[in-house]
């Protein structure tokens, strides 16, 4: 497809920071999260502070264990904090009931995972239209293919999913999560299942989508290469924040990660000494 990183944008404000109009796509303040009870407790999340501007793009690296899939859960309203507030677009996610949750999700929320999730016996098109269909609208056939030409798959909306190669089965999920226009992508590991060209594609089309149709996206991911395509990138480590380095820089974005690594497994080996 010839795709190639675009211009980053400068979102205008740092992660941590307040959006200028006061309103982020995502923001979180003093979440935490647990799990478990007296000594057996794990505390996934540490008290997380931070604002993610409308039209940006967001990886969250860290090590294994830091905190990124609860991070993400709890962000995109899948998982409730134990203590703190969490807003997508001004909608305080805390104090929705659960079937409230739902059809935020399916109406203002688009979901890109490494598994593609896609049902093998709906068609390419049945399945992008699948979260309009579960939120009761009437299916938009028209939009389906406006977001199915907009990820190159104009011509396989009839195709079934085992007909299409992995690169384009991601693709599909992509239109399935622009579908309804949300107001955030969350992507869990998007390319982790993909070669680095279909990768370098997948990325370009979510980086598209921040670019040309003022999307949000948030992305978990552990590749620096796949970080470099955002406009700034959030390292977790042990629940908390530990940095922020701007995308655009595979080599430094791999070298902060190594140190955070570096100082985990120092601090394992040290504490298993004692």
């Amino acid at each position: 497809m010839g795709l190639r990183r675009g211009k980053r944008r400068d979102p205008g404000t740092a992660p941590g920071a307040s959006p200028a109009d006061g309103t982020a796509a995502v923001e979180l303040r003093g979440v935490r999260r647990r799990y478990g009870k007296g000594s057996g407790t794990v505390h996934a999340l540490r008290g997380i502070d931070l604002a993610l501007p409308r039209g940006s793009f967001t990886a969250v690296m860290g090590p294994s264990g830091s905190g990124k899939s609860t991070f993400l859960q709890c962000a995109a309203g899948l998982d409730r904090p134990t203590e703190g507030s969490v807003r997508l677009g001004g909608t305080e996610l805390t104090e929705l009931k659960e079937n409230q949750l739902t059809v935020l999700r399916r109406t203002r929320l688009g979901f890109v995972f490494q598994a593609f999730n896609l049902l093998p016996s709906l068609t390419v098109e049945e399945n992008v239209l699948l979260p309009t269909r579960l939120a009761g609208d009437r299916p938009d056939r028209r939009r389906a293919a406006e977001v199915l030409t907009q990820v190159g798959l104009g011509d396989k909306g009839h195709r079934r999913p085992a007909e299409l190669s992995g690169g384009q089965q991601q693709r599909v999920a992509l239109a399935r999560a622009l579908v309804t226009r949300p107001d955030v992508v969350f992507a869990d590991e998007p390319t982790g299942a993909l070669d680095s060209t279909t990768a370098a594609e997948v990325l370009g089309l979510l980086r598209s989508a921040v670019d040309r149709l003022g999307a949000t996206v948030v992305m978990v991911t552990h590749d620096p290469v796949a970080a470099a395509w955002s406009d700034h990138v959030l390292f977790l480590a042990d629940g908390a924040i530990a940095d922020s380095v701007p995308g655009g820089d595979p080599g430094r974005i791999a070298a902060r990660m190594r140190a955070l690594t570096e100082r985990r497994d120092t601090r394992d080996l040290t504490g298993a000494a004692l």
